[in-house]
């Protein structure tokens, strides 16, 4: 099940603890990271953060953060996270153009993650604690810099957080408002992933509102319907076994499928 939460702050402290599913398996993770790097070499085991334990009220995120490698972090995810109670607390920096369109971008053929596309983030790591606290901001303007090319003098980070809780993932989304529109940042990018040897990401994406950040979630979705959606970007509600059809959104991304559920 996956919730939306409207966040007015993050505090994510640091505090050192061992992982027992890093120490009981480190051999086995050891071999399942090296078999990793003969397909991917220029993934590396650096350090990050991991989240163990989070609680949200007034608005407010809290969490402890511990550190650990990233061979762990990645036999963990992959082996369908067998430790519950720990989470991969991340942020994104969700850039929209002044025409309204958001900039992603595809992960690159040597990542992990080839082939998705996201908003530029990264997984926390060490560099990103300032007087014992995880600094979320300051990872997605460094990261935006990093895989975009583009400065904190391009836009102006909205007030607070979207929290995407799913499962072993927390996403923090900020919202960026860029004083260009998409088409040129896009062109920034582009300019600068040429101009880089190597980076993650490989041509940017642009979408319009993504369906998870609404305004306002309509109160039909809250009850059983027929949907169809359109590739023009259209979500239409049927009622009465499709005799009476309304339209919900009108200015997605191309929709192929669509999956309700209630949460």
């Amino acid at each position: 099940m996956t919730e939306i939460v409207r966040l007015k702050r993050l505090e994510l402290a640091v505090v050192p603890r061992p992982w027992s599913f890093a120490e009981a398996r480190r051999d086995e993770i050891a071999r399942y990271f090296d078999a990793l790097r003969r397909t991917k070499p220029a993934v590396w085991n650096g350090r990050i953060l991991l989240l163990q334990d989070h609680a949200i009220a007034q608005d407010v995120f809290r969490g402890e953060c511990f550190e650990t490698d990233y061979a762990s972090f990645i036999a963990w995810r992959d082996w369908g996270c067998p430790d519950p109670t720990v989470k991969n607390c991340f942020s994104l920096g969700a850039l929209k153009g002044s025409d309204g369109g958001f900039l992603l971008g595809v992960m690159g053929e040597h990542t992990i993650n080839a082939g998705k596309i996201y908003f530029p983030a990264g997984t926390p790591d060490p560099g990103d604690v300032v007087d014992g606290r995880v600094d979320l901001a300051g990872s997605i303007r460094r990261e935006l810099a990093e895989e975009t090319g583009i400065g904190v003098d391009a836009y102006d980070a909205e007030e607070g957080w979207y929290c995407i809780l799913s499962s072993s993932r927390i996403a923090q989304i900020k919202v960026l408002h860029a004083r260009e529109s998409a088409a040129a940042l896009r062109a920034r990018m582009l300019a600068h992933l040429a101009s880089e040897s190597r980076v993650d990401g490989q041509a940017p994406r642009l979408i319009g509102e993504p369906l998870w950040l609404p305004k306002k979630i309509p109160r039909e979705l809250k009850s059983p319907a027929l949907y169809l959606g359109t590739t023009t970007g259209q979500l239409w509600i049927g009622r009465e076994g499709g005799e009476e059809w309304s339209c919900l959104f009108d200015s997605l991304p191309p929709i192929h499928c669509v999956k309700v559920a209630r949460v």
